[in-house]
């Protein structure tokens, strides 16, 4: 059976973009790219929105054909540009990208069929309407949140009131960013 894991980059107080998109609050590090890919390189599949998956057709096929890219840059988008990725569009209007395949819905059986379709991690980046979608029926497995140590007071936030989760492990890196995964609380 898969697991999807969301992994986000987030602020301390929950934001995962400024009020408009504005993302210069990240502190990016060599820890980071580290784990993201520890985690793109054990994964099976990446679930994007229509709008992450074009941001991520237009940025990293380039990149993994780039001799000029740091070698860790080039391995993280070789791994991402050849691996399997599935898009969730109603509308079915998605970039062109080796290995795509579309999902028009989000329904407990259209995720049921996805999670029981193999067995490895489908890792969930971006993608907000996505991740919401899979929350409204219980479908995240595990969130692993590079909390950046930056409060923005509003924006877009990753949770709706109400979430409760459980950690499981946390990881301090030397930007001051920690890696916390959590999967969702049982019982009240």
């Amino acid at each position: 059976m898969r697991r999807i894991v969301v992994s986000m980059w987030t602020t301390l107080d929950g934001y995962v973009a400024g009020v408009d998109d504005e993302m210069d609050w990240l502190a990016p590090d060599d820890d980071m790219a580290a784990y993201e890919t520890s985690l793109v390189m054990s994964a099976e599949t990446l679930l994007l929105g229509r709008v992450t998956h074009a941001d991520f057709a237009g940025a990293w096929p380039p990149i993994a054909r780039d001799a000029d890219q740091p070698p860790e840059t080039r391995a993280y988008a070789q791994r991402v540009d050849e691996m399997p990725k599935i898009v969730a569009s109603r509308s079915g209007a998605i970039t062109d990208w080796d290995n795509t395949s579309r999902l028009d819905s989000l329904d407990r059986d259209t995720v049921a069929a996805l999670k029981a379709a193999g067995d490895g991690i489908v890792v969930v980046y971006g993608s907000l309407a996505v991740i919401a979608a899979l929350q409204r029926i219980g479908a995240v497995d595990q969130y692993d949140l590079l909390v950046h140590p930056t409060a923005l007071g509003a924006g877009k936030p990753l949770f709706t009131s109400g979430t409760r989760l459980q950690l499981v492990s946390t990881e301090a890196f030397g930007s001051g960013v920690t890696l916390m995964r959590y999967t969702p609380a049982v019982g009240p």
